[in-house]
């Protein structure tokens, strides 16, 4: 009887330990960093998926941004060839070509490289998973950029420690193998009047206002973009419509782009590339 009672208990112990088991999350599979030199962090799963076209232009269309470009493609070859480099702040206006810099810096950099530097996307929702992604990735064999785009934090936003601690801080400190690229259009990446609450309220504002502007000092190279001349404007939009073979008279490009800016009310790379892509359609002539 006794030994029926313990072979029950035992089927019964087997059975909620397989139940267990199966409500226990999956562990995220090892990612194949030979598959592709560009990944976007899944924050959900764990996992890295690789993309097999990266949206990106060539570094030669990136006009008007000469002085910060190859500051950017320096400090990227040196990471590349394991030699001391910095962090990246791309700060500044809008659609001045902050975030196309950084993938065609990588693509530059990788020319020719039999070892290619991966670089992978983390979205600004997903600052706060970094540690698992250093985790993932600074025991493997490769250098990685990590680059988030249009990085800013909010009101009562705390996701920024991480970043903080991601960066230099923590017991480990950032691992060898990383680097840290984000692009904002902010060059302290919280908002003013937010610095500026925390100065009236605190206790001590100095040491508050210390703690939220700190974050920025963790990126060694601050690369400011600023609005584009019409001079710029126009070298970009010659770039474009002779890079893709657009055939139109000169005055006449002259006149359209400058009224498509002035339509738009700006003047950037943005701008300069979205007249480029109404023009193509125009002529029927196709981009790529």
């Amino acid at each position: 009887m006794a030994r029926d009672t313990t072979e029950t208990l035992s089927a019964k112990l087997d059975r909620l330990i397989e139940a267990v088991s199966r409500l226990a999350p999956t562990p995220a599979p090892t990612p194949d960093f030979t598959s592709a030199d560009c990944f976007v962090w899944q924050a959900e799963t764990g996992t890295l998926a690789p993309v097999e076209r990266v949206n990106r232009v060539d570094l030669s269309l990136i006009r008007g941004v000469d002085r910060v470009r190859d500051i950017l493609v320096d400090n990227t070859h040196r990471f590349a060839d394991g030699f001391p480099a910095n962090n990246v702040l791309l700060w500044g206006a809008r659609g001045m070509g902050k975030s196309s810099l950084v993938k065609a810096a990588h693509a530059e950099v990788n020319e020719g490289r039999d070892d290619a530097l991966r670089l992978i996307e983390i979205h600004r929702e997903d600052i706060d998973t970094l540690p698992a992604l250093l985790a993932l990735v600074k025991a493997a064999p490769h250098r990685f950029i990590l680059f988030c785009d249009d990085l800013s934090f909010d009101h009562d936003d705390t996701s920024y420690k991480s970043l903080k601690a991601a960066l230099e801080g923590g017991v480990e400190g950032r691992p060898e193998n990383v680097i840290f690229y984000a692009t904002s259009n902010r060059r302290h990446l919280l908002p003013r009047d937010m610095i500026e609450n925390e100065r009236s309220t605190a206790i001590n504002p100095s040491e508050a206002v210390e703690e939220k502007v700190s974050l920025s000092d963790r990126f060694g190279l601050w690369l400011g973009f600023h609005k584009c001349s019409q001079d710029d404007y126009l070298e970009m939009v010659s770039g474009y419509v002779g890079h893709y073979g657009l055939t139109i008279d000169a005055d006449a490009l002259r006149a359209e782009a400058l009224e498509w800016a002035t339509t738009r009310g700006a003047r950037s790379g943005r701008v300069a590339w979205q007249f480029v892509q109404d023009l193509a359609g125009r002529l029927g002539q196709k981009l790529g």
